[in-house]
């Protein structure tokens, strides 16, 4: 015990010299006192764990044997004397910027710690080095974020904890303060964009969804950005879906991948950016296998290309119409049956309409139809009725079918209201309202392919090129007066018109949103867990490794 209090007032008596002292450099035997009290008691590690930092700068000579004797301080037993080494950390590069991204890299590490008081410590002491030099600490942190390279796989649980750890201060505390640090912004906001795109190479749906989301918030692709800037995000997204790789439709991950980064790319496609790219891919890898794709992705794909067709140029369209033609007949059946897949339908008329917009004479050939433009393309020449015939003879089963569905539904929907006022347990209402909810969607889908194959029939038909036809899965506003399509506990309204601005969705799918999938997929990173895949990983296939190693 008075040995213990002998070295705490020994080191008293050094720090005591070293502040007193004009020229503190020329106190070496002072400062390495306070190096040597790293095997003295708790006290004395505490105060040492102050002294060593504060007087680091001065003694450059002892730089690499202060630094080593405060690393075994983080990693001491005692909470206490690890919180106050955490707390020294940043004067180490205060005034010696050169280790400034050592010093980040080691708090980066430390963020798996499990006592609160610890972590706390350690994200003021981020936030510290952050605002001293932020382009040097982000550049450092993302370092923690790439792929595994040459590391050892026996330390990949511990890399991936870091990582993830990184991920969420990143999302949790610095991102939120983006006009604060992210200064000069424009110089920093272009830094923060290249290091975001350095290491995409293995991360997750959510991870990827979290960083094009931080990336779009920032003044550099706000509202007021140009075109090519806009483009620069679909790009970063093109990467993600690896359109240059040849698709294999037995690879779930990737056709996984090619709709989410659709989905994500596409506002940015409403702003001005191409997306020939993915229309293309989609175009000559896709379409040609979209019979075996997985049951579960043939609609939500179909869907994108439905929301994407309003984009499409000219070129684009004229590409993509023929294989959109093709599937379309094959959901728009010759015999009337009882199943088809309205949504399906709904989805691929939608498409149809809006390319054949941009390339009206196109459908000459593909539909027998007599539109005339001035050019050899309209090929007026050539007899095209069986196409129009046979065209033609499937819209108006298809719509001898969905007629008959809507029938069947209004009647449906009055039985099942009389369901609910007879049902007693709430289970039995919730699965009332789910059916009723699932038939106002197929009701929509129906009403929506109503109103856009009754101009088809025509020779000269005037294409669909608006939103005035709601998608069956975008919300709709609340119509001002009752609805003749309402249904008692529904969690949304339905419209009631013509048909011109009806909405349809899938039949059978409960709150059929378009973004469902994606969100549910990119829900992983907000509750700290991973999406889905090996160990959690879902895009990429490649591993991770790397202990802590603060030396």
């Amino acid at each position: 015990m008075a040995e213990a209090t002998d070295d705490i007032e020994k080191l008293y008596e050094f720090g005591e010299r070293l502040n007193d002292a004009k020229d503190k450099s020329q106190h070496r035997q002072d400062y390495e006192g306070i190096i040597a009290a790293a095997n003295g008691s708790v006290k004395a590690k505490q105060l040492a764990a102050q002294l060593i930092p504060k007087f680091f700068k001065f003694f450059p000579q002892l730089e690499a044997q202060a630094l080593d004797e405060h690393l075994n301080f983080i990693e001491d037993d005692q909470l206490g004397v690890r919180v106050q080494a955490i707390r020294g950390l940043p004067l180490f590069c205060k005034d010696t910027p050169e280790h400034l991204s050592k010093v980040v890299d080691i708090l980066g590490q430390l963020l798996v710690a499990g006592e609160n008081v610890e972590r706390d410590a350690i994200h003021k002491a981020l936030m510290t080095v952050l605002r001293q030099d932020v382009k040097t600490s982000l550049t450092a942190l993302f370092k923690r974020i790439g792929s595994i390279g040459d590391r050892s796989v026996e330390d990949l649980s511990t890399w991936e904890s870091i990582r993830e750890k990184v991920l969420l201060f990143l999302r949790d505390k610095v991102f939120p303060l983006k006009m604060e640090l992210l200064q000069p912004q424009e110089l920093m906001e272009r830094h923060i964009t290249t290091l975001v795109k350095q290491n995409l190479q293995d991360v997750t749906a959510a991870e990827f969804k979290m960083f094009m989301d931080f990336l779009k918030s920032m003044s550099l692709f706000g509202h007021n950005a140009p075109a090519e800037r806009i483009q620069e995000l679909v790009e970063i997204i093109e990467g993600q879906a690896d359109l240059d790789a040849q698709f294999d439709v037995s690879d779930a991950d990737h056709i996984k991948r090619f709709i989410l980064c659709l989905s994500v790319a596409f506002p940015f496609f409403k702003r001005g950016a191409s997306g020939s790219k993915f229309l293309n891919y989609l175009n000559k890898q896709i379409m040609p296998v979209f019979d075996k794709l997985p049951e579960q992705w043939k609609l939500d794909l179909l869907k994108n290309l439905a929301e994407c067709s309003l984009y499409a140029t000219p070129q684009d369209s004229r590409q993509l119409l023929s294989s959109v033609v093709q599937l379309l007949k094959k959901h728009m059946v010759r015999r009337k049956i009882e199943e088809i897949n309205y949504t399906c339908i709904e989805c691929l008329l939608y498409t149809f309409h809006h390319l054949a917009h941009k390339t009206p004479n196109a459908t000459n050939s593909l539909c027998g139809y007599k539109i005339v433009t001035g050019q050899p393309s309209d090929r007026l020449g050539e007899d095209f009725s069986e196409q129009y015939k046979d065209f033609t003879e499937r819209l108006s089963t298809v719509e001898d079918l969905a007629r008959a569905m809507i029938k069947k539904l209004t009647q449906g929907m009055a039985d099942q209201n009389k369901a609910l006022a007879a049902a007693k347990t709430e289970e039995e209402k919730d699965a009332i309202k789910t059916q009723q909810q699932n038939a106002t969607f197929a009701l929509r889908a129906c009403n929506n392919i109503l109103t856009m194959t009754q101009p088809l029939h025509t020779k000269t038909p005037k294409f669909i090129g608006d939103q005035k036809v709601n998608l069956s899965w975008k919300e709709v506003a609340k119509p001002s007066g009752p609805s003749t399509a309402s249904v008692a506990g529904q969690k949304r309204p339905a419209a009631t018109t013509n048909g011109s601005s009806s909405n349809a969705t899938k039949k059978g799918r409960a709150g059929g949103m378009q973004h469902q999938l994606v969100n549910k997929a990119f829900a992983g990173i907000h509750d700290g867990g991973r999406s889905s895949g090996r160990g959690g990983r879902s895009w990429r296939g490649r591993g991770r490794g790397q202990g802590r190693s603060y030396r």
